[in-house]
C-alpha cells in the first residue's frame, strides 16, 4: 500500500521560505520516485518537482526552477521540498505522490502513478 503524509505548509510573506516534508512508508519509498504537486481551486493539479530516490534524478517545472529544491533522506523515508523566494502565485495546497519513473527520467515531468491523494498541506504566500 502506498502511504504518504505531507506536512510543513504555512503562511509566509513573499520572498520567504518554507520546507515541506513527505513521509513515506518504506514500501513506497523503496519502490517509487516521489513528486510534489500543487493545486488551487478551479485549476488542475500541477506537477512541481519529483525525485528518483535510487539515483537522485530530479525534475522541476519551469516556474520553480532556481527557487525550489527537492531532496530525499533515505534513512527517514522522507522527501523534502525546500521552497525559497516564494511568490503569491505559489499559494496552493501541496501534495506528494508516487510518480511515473519513465516520465521523470525522460524529462517529461511529474505524473502521478496512482489516482490517490492525501490531505495535502496548505501553502499561503502573502504579497
Amino acid at each position: 500500500e502506498v502511504q504518504l503524509v505531507e506536512s510543513g505548509g504555512g503562511l509566509v510573506q513573499a520572498g520567504g521560505s518554507l520546507r515541506l516534508s513527505c513521509a513515506a512508508s518504506a514500501f513506497t519509498f523503496e519502490r517509487y520516485p516521489i513528486g510534489w504537486f500543487r493545486q488551487v481551486p478551479g485549476k488542475e493539479r500541477e506537477g512541481v518537482s519529483c525525485i528518483s530516490n535510487s539515483d537522485s534524478v530530479t525534475y522541476y517545472t519551469d516556474s520553480v526552477k532556481g527557487r525550489f529544491t527537492i531532496s530525499s533522506d533515505n534513512a527517514k523515508n522522507t522527501v523534502y521540498l525546500q521552497m525559497n523566494s516564494l511568490k503569491p502565485e505559489d499559494t496552493a495546497v501541496y501534495y506528494c505522490a508516487a510518480v511515473l519513473r519513465f516520465s521523470l527520467t525522460s524529462g517529461d515531468g511529474c505524473f502521478p502513478l496512482f489516482d490517490s491523494w492525501g490531505q495535502g498541506t496548505q501553502v499561503t504566500v502573502s504579497s
